[in-house]
């Protein structure tokens, strides 16, 4: 497959990617007034979409207005103005590339001091040591709540649709709540939703189904799931593979391959265990393993930044490669790639021992150079990392409040558009 980087990619539902590069979901946290995609956001997927990517996947968008992976965190719900996604749709499609929509909760992975619900499929809190507290205490779902997630999911994919969105990601790694559901760390329930995989794997399933059945066949419908949580006696490959064949017959295009939780952050190359060690492709040993048995086409992500290291995921079968990082330093690397030109910046590394506050200062390293190239500027990947982790936190205090003061009204809404 060397050489093929910017061939089409043909993909089940009839979408056609036209090219094998993605911009990989990354968490902006940049939420506008109403928990809603803004200007500066919109401008940064035009800019993305200039860059060259065959694929842009967003950030992701919750669910569920009263459980965010962060304040500044994206809504789409059933009482969400639509025309504000219709304007991100159209910016992530500007130069002829296509735009799918990441779907998430986050479960358990909620801050302490959110309003809204901390739900999990059992009452274990997440575990990062002294750190711990920074995280809210979960309270296990009831059958009733998963059943509702489930039809929020879809809800979301339906308006994703409508907006112009050319697909949807459905989010089930990086320990938000469906990965929570099939990790056996996590999910200690005894009912049919916890035990053995197949029981794990039922809220991920069923989600799936929903979200097909509620989009045309031609829109696309993915899932991000964990290669390995990269913790002992975890979600592991094996349980991967099982869940890609699972998978495939309910109208997956596309299964994205990462790794690690917020306990275990290997997404950032900082696994507790050695096999992300690579300064590259973190999970590409394990892809490789998974392509030899996987019926739908692969896309893998963590650490690419140089075209040969994309071509060589692509000669190992992955299908797609995702970009991340790579992206928020050089918005036009696929275009450079296209004329022979590598990056010629790279993100200050982070040396620090203390694993949770360094992938925190990574993720406020990144997210400042998606709101410098919002904003029309160039990114600055120098700057340290303390700055920016501090720069971060004074902008999640403004949202914070921002979130707080809307959550009853948003409740309000939502009550009032069920039906009597």
């Amino acid at each position: 497959m060397v050489g093929e980087l910017f061939t089409p990619l043909h993909l089940g539902s009839g979408a056609v990617l036209a090219n094998r590069i993605a911009k990989a979901a990354m968490e902006e946290n940049m939420a506008g007034a109403g928990q809603l995609p803004d200007e500066q956001l919109i401008g940064l997927y035009r800019r993305w979409a200039a860059g060259g990517t065959g694929l842009l996947i967003t950030g992701n968008v919750m669910v569920h207005a009263e459980a965010l992976t962060g304040p500044g965190g994206i809504v789409l719900d059933e009482v969400a103005p639509l025309q504000p996604f219709v304007d991100w749709a159209k910016a992530g499609k500007s130069a002829g590339g296509a735009i799918w929509m990441q779907i998430n909760h986050p479960g358990r992975q909620v801050a302490s001091d959110m309003p809204g619900v901390v739900w999990g499929p059992s009452d274990r809190g997440v575990d990062l040591g002294r750190h711990s507290g920074r995280f809210g205490r979960p309270t296990a779902m009831t059958p009733q709540q998963i059943d509702a997630t489930v039809r929020r999911f879809a809800v979301t994919a339906a308006r994703a649709e409508q907006a112009g969105f050319d697909g949807v990601e459905i989010h089930a790694a990086h320990g938000y709540l469906l990965s929570q559901f099939l990790s056996p760390l996590v999910n200690t329930r005894t009912d049919a939703w916890g035990g053995p995989l197949e029981n794990r794997a039922r809220m991920l399933l069923d989600t799936v189904r929903a979200v097909r059945d509620a989009v045309a066949p031609s829109f696309a419908v993915a899932v991000k799931i964990n290669s390995a949580d990269f913790q002992r006696g975890g979600f592991d490959i094996d349980d991967a593979r099982q869940v890609i064949e699972w998978l495939a017959p309910l109208g997956i295009d596309l299964v994205e391959l990462s790794g690690g939780s917020y306990e275990s952050p290997a997404m950032t190359g900082r696994a507790a265990d050695t096999r992300t060690q690579a300064r590259e492709a973190y999970f590409l040993e394990l892809a490789k393993d998974l392509v030899a048995t996987s019926p739908v086409p692969l896309m893998l992500t963590g650490g690419i930044t140089r075209r040969a290291t994309a071509e060589q995921v692509l000669a190992d079968g992955v299908a797609v490669v995702g970009m991340g990082t790579a992206l928020a330093v050089t918005p036009d690397l696929p275009n450079r790639w296209v004329n022979g030109r590598e990056a010629d910046r790279q993100m200050r590394p982070v040396t620090w021992k203390d694993k949770p506050l360094a992938s925190a200062a990574s993720m406020a390293q990144v997210r400042r150079q998606l709101r410098r190239i919002a904003r029309g500027a160039e990114p600055k990947p120098g700057t340290h990392p303390a700055v920016a982790l501090i720069a971060e936190q004074r902008q999640q205090r403004r949202a914070l409040r921002r979130y707080r003061a809307w959550l009853p009204e948003r409740r309000k809404a939502v009550v009032g558009n069920r039906p009597r």
